[in-house]
């Protein structure tokens, strides 16, 4: 009997840790999102330098080549989440620090998909993204020779 009890007493302390240990992540994901939570100095502050992410969804890029001839055609291809089928995706590259957008754009498929096929003319390292509606892919960087 008193190893049912042993065992009772154990199960009860796991759930009520689980309990606590959930309830600190809630707060620390309503804190994430900007929201009000209790301030815990002990806990490492969020970085706000970076860019905060779309609540649209999100969106990545791939680009089939990183290196090519200057004029050969480059297909980026990536998985949106959270964005309607045919919305638009542009491709858009860093020039003085400002994103231009190119003349290459498609939309979202069925299956949340894009491939976008481009042209790359200017020699050197070009860092680029998609961008459809407010939401940005990550940059990839391709090399123009």
């Amino acid at each position: 009997m008193s190893t049912l009890r042993s065992h009772t007493a154990r199960a009860l302390a796991a759930g009520a840790l689980s309990a606590a240990l959930l309830s600190a992540g809630t707060a620390g994901a309503f804190a994430a999102d900007g929201q009000t939570a209790v301030s815990n100095p002990r806990l490492p502050r969020a970085d706000t330098t970076k860019a905060a992410p779309s609540d649209k969804g999100s969106i990545t890029i791939k680009a089939d080549k990183t290196q090519v001839k200057a004029g050969e055609s480059v297909t980026f291809t990536g998985r949106s989440k959270g964005l309607k089928i045919h919305t638009k995706v542009t491709l858009q590259h860093k020039k003085d620090g400002k994103w231009n957008s190119l003349k290459a754009s498609t939309t979202v498929k069925n299956g949340s998909g894009y491939t976008l096929n481009a042209k790359l003319n200017t020699k050197g390292k070009e860092q680029l993204r998609v961008m459809a509606d407010k939401t940005a892919s990550p940059t990839v960087t391709v090399t123009m020779k």
